[in-house]
Parts: C-alpha cells; structure tokens; sequence
C-alpha cells in the first residue's frame, strides 16, 4: 500500500525519523523468514497528520509500516492494535484493505508499537487538480464508488468478521463528544473563539444513533487508493484500498457520513493543508452524496446536519492538536506551519451548519 510518491524535494532519506530499519528487518527476519531479501531502505509517506506511514523496501519487494506519531499524543487514537485487527478483520469482506502481515507491541524494535502491511498499488485523489485529468465523468464515478464502499462497510456484520467487541455503540455520540472535548483540552494553548460555544451545543442537540456499524472514523476520498483507469483486477477507477483506521470503532455510521460531507463542501482556502476535491468538474454535491448513501444504505440521514457539524468540530480539534505538536517541533512532514491558521475557519462551519440544519 502506498499513498503515492513523494515528489523528490520531499522524499524522505533512507532511514525517515522514527524507523530503525537494522531493528526492523531483524523482526521481520524472526516472525516472517524469508520475507526480506536484503537491507532496506524506506520513505516516509507524506499526506498522513497523525499517524506515521512508510514504503518499506529491500530492492525486490515493498511493504508499508505504521507507527504512531513521534510525539505525546491521545494513546487511543494511535493504537496500532486497533489498526491491525480491524484491517484483519475485513480483509475478506466486500471493503477492500491491504492484507495485515505482522504486529510488534514491543516499543524497543523501533521506539513504538507497529504494523507492517502489503503495499497497494492506488492513487489518493487529495485535490481537485489531482483528480482534473480524469475528466467529469471519471471523477464522477470516482466519488460515488466512495459512497459505495462506505455503504459496504457499514454493512459488514461486526460479530461475523470478529468485531463484536471493538467498541461500546450504547451511547456512542455523547462519548465522542466528551472525547473529544478532552482531546481539546490536551492540545490546546491558546484561546479558541466559538470552539466551547460548538461543543455545547452538540451536546444540547444530540440525535438519535441508528444501528452501530463499524465506522471508520476518517473516512474521505484521499484515505483511501484509486486505481488506475487500465486497473485489470477490479476495473477502472475503482476503489483498491481504504487506509488509515486509527480511528475506527464500533459506533454510529452517519458519523462517517457526515464526514464525507464535510469534506465534499468547497473550503475555499487556496493551497490549504486540509485538501478537499469539491471543486473538480463532475464532482457531486453533498446533497447527491447524501441521497446515494440513504438510498444504498437504507438509513435515514434526516440528522445529517449534526453529523457534519460534528465533523467540523471534530476535525477543529484535531487540527489543534497537530498544530500544538508543531509548536513544540514533534510533528515530521511539509505543510503544519499552517495547520493553526485553519482551525477558525473550521468551528465558524461547524457553528453556521449546526445553526442553519
């Protein structure tokens, strides 16, 4: 699995900050003998704001580990265990994921919990340029194929793949709102106008939860692989893998939706760090996104407006987190000098969504 190549100006060296490769491929070689054939050398792939990513080479054959972020960071929200099983767990579903090869608990191989993978060929459409060449029909197609694999993950039966006890549905929204309202607390350190007024005002307007599902907890059209237009094995712009289930849990799956809707609204912020594809030619509206979901789906999505607001919130905090490890020089990659600068914008949406229904 890989999220695309960095352009050589941010290609990480051989050995990127947070990977002892010599550690590394000494576990490799003892829990999967045979499987490297030489040193190794790796890439940290860029795109990721939390957890970190690499291509992981030996010359012949690719592999992709996962490590938590280098700084202190919300434990629950980068558990390696966590990624694995679920990743595990739907590899023979209709959700396409790469296949998990091994988990190391032991922080004294490389510094910290990790997860190694098969690497998925795929393309992450993270803008609108990006995905400009595929024409209108093509980005069309691409984007309600995501709605389409949301729809089959929300479908998958937990207790049947093994997940029956991968989170605790009863009461799931006002957990995550008071999670994440702690996760606030950890990360900020400085004042943020309208973030409070945000938070209390989900929690005054909660909706009622539909059946839980397993949802992902990221879930947009640049987390996961696309393949390419002459793709044999599944046909063309089709959706290869989903990536980054750090988040992932048992719980309410218009949470997901609501998202996904976020992330389809025009930003308007040029060169912005938070990508969004909203405005390429073909792209559907939120309110298609919506209609295809409910219809697919079964669900009624009538609260929708809530869900999104809480994606705004939610993604406010989370920016603020990495802006708080920016500040303190924990955070590895291109682009967070400008992560603090979005989080207005983000609670001024999540305010004007919630308000406006």
């Amino acid at each position: 699995m890989t999220k695309g190549t960095p352009p050589p100006q941010t290609a990480a060296r051989e050995e990127p900050p947070g990977l002892d490769l010599a550690r590394l491929r000494e576990r490799l070689d003892r829990e999967l003998p045979g499987l490297t054939g030489g040193p190794l050398s790796a890439q940290l792939i860029e795109g990721g704001r939390s957890n970190l990513t690499y291509r992981v080479t030996d010359g012949a054959s690719s592999w992709v580990v996962r490590r938590p972020p280098l700084g202190h960071v919300l434990a629950t929200a980068h558990d390696m265990r966590r990624e694995h099983r679920v990743i595990s767990a739907l590899h023979e579903t209709p959700v396409p994921v790469p296949e998990a090869l091994l988990l190391c608990e032991d922080e004294s191989v490389i510094g910290a919990p990790f997860y190694v993978m098969e690497l998925v060929e795929g393309t992450p459409y993270r803008t609108a340029d990006q995905l400009a060449p595929l024409g209108a029909e093509r980005t069309r197609a691409v984007v309600l194929s995501l709605v389409d694999t949301l729809v089959d993950l929300h479908a998958v039966d937990p207790e049947a793949v093994g997940l029956g006890d991968f989170g605790r549905p009863d009461g799931f929204l006002e957990r995550q709102l008071r999670r994440w309202g702690k996760q606030l607390s950890a990360s900020k350190n400085r004042e943020l106008a309208g973030i409070d007024e945000l938070h209390e005002a989900l929690g005054r307007a909660l909706p009622a939860s539909p059946a839980p599902a397993v949802v992902h907890g990221d879930y947009r059209l640049d987390n996961v692989l696309v393949g390419a237009a002459n793709e044999p094995k599944r046909g063309a712009d089709t959706i290869k893998a989903v990536l980054d289930w750090e988040m992932s849990t048992l719980g309410d799956p218009l949470t997901d939706l609501g998202l996904l809707v976020m992330y389809s609204q025009d930003l308007q912020l040029p060169e912005s760090p938070v990508s969004t594809t909203s405005g390429a030619a073909g792209h559907p509206s939120p309110a298609e996104l919506i209609e295809r979901y409910a219809a697919r789906s079964g669900r009624d999505t009538s609260a929708i407006a809530w869900y999104t607001a809480f994606a705004w919130f939610k993604l406010a905090v989370i920016l603020e987190g990495i802006h708080y490890r920016f500040t303190l020089g924990q955070t590895v990659g291109a682009g967070f000098d400008r992560i603090g600068e979005l989080v207005p914008v983000f609670i001024d949406h999540g305010l004007t969504t919630l308000k406006e229904g």
